[in-house]
């Protein structure tokens, strides 16, 4: 079994990024800009914006951190998502979700600029994706695709379930694994999915996204499968100074022991989403994704 290390690709990624932006300086050309908006205090918004602001220090990025109280109006919110899409200087900038109830998360992601839309959520980013275009892809699929290719895991003729079909991850990453060169016959589960375990038993790979804390068990996944947990549900602890610990959609004791390769909870794809983001920035300062 080989645990897949996410926080030793992602590592490498950002010193790959840091060594592009070194030529960029060195070229004299602009450095790439990354901008976050964050609402309110949620205290894993917080945690996340934090570390994308310290990753951009660590790889050489500009970045911009815009605050508003939980209280600001949609409009508000809109009239800043608009000045960034206008602002040359920022290469690419996220809004953090959750949003409070009061502003629809739907008719903010829309108001992006799909060319500066890093976080790959605007519909025509995804509409890209399922095209087979260039696009900016949602960190955490993207995050995955590189685990895959850089363990140098088989995927050609592959059989894949993906559990869970959120927007941000199962969808996309369904059709990711679908995609020409990289040919995985994939099944596409959810919570009403009748016969999930059968599915599960007879694929190679699974990536479980439902946002069920150790959903997966020992005995859904076949020997030799690879299983990608994309899960981390926050639950109460007494064994944690913070009072509690991470757990993700798979059973990691009983699986682990089962698989050919496993990522962790935590340290497998969580530290990939911002080394994407990252990637995602330096496509778009060097207009690679739109001419």
């Amino acid at each position: 079994m080989v645990l897949i290390d996410g926080k030793e690709i992602a590592a490498t990624i950002k010193t790959e990024i840091a060594d592009e932006v070194a030529k960029i300086i060195a070229a004299g050309m602009k450095i790439p800009h990354l901008a976050a908006v964050l609402v309110g205090h949620d205290g894993g918004s917080e945690t996340y914006v934090a570390a994308k602001v310290k990753a951009c220090e660590l790889v050489g990025f500009e970045s911009t951190l815009i605050r508003f109280e939980d209280k600001v109006s949609e409009q508000e919110l809109l009239d800043c998502i608009n000045s960034l899409n206008q602002n040359p200087a920022i290469d690419g900038f996220i809004v953090q979700l959750p949003l409070p109830k009061h502003i629809s998360e739907e008719k903010v992601i829309e108001s992006i600029d799909p060319k500066k839309d890093v976080d790959g959520f605007h519909p025509v980013n995804v509409g890209r994706v399922v095209a087979g275009m260039p696009a900016f892809v949602s960190a955490t699929p993207f995050g995955i695709m590189e685990l895959l290719r850089r363990y140098k895991i088989e995927t050609k003729g592959k059989s894949c379930a993906v559990i869970g079909r959120s927007n941000i991850v199962g969808r996309p990453m369904s059709i990711l694994l679908s995609q020409k060169g990289v040919d995985c016959t994939v099944t596409l589960c959810h919570s009403r999915t009748k016969n999930l375990k059968e599915i599960s038993l007879n694929s190679d790979i699974i990536v479980a996204a439902l946002g069920m804390p150790e959903f997966l068990t020992g005995d859904m996944v076949k020997e030799g499968a690879v299983v990608i947990d994309v899960g981390t549900t926050r639950v109460v602890s007494d064994q944690t100074k913070s009072g509690f610990k991470l757990k993700g959609d798979v059973k990691f004791d009983e699986v682990a022991p089962k698989c050919s390769f496993i990522t962790p909870v935590p340290g497998g794809v969580g530290p990939m989403t911002i080394a994407s983001l990252l990637y995602n920035t330096l496509l778009s300062n060097q207009h690679k994704i739109y001419k």
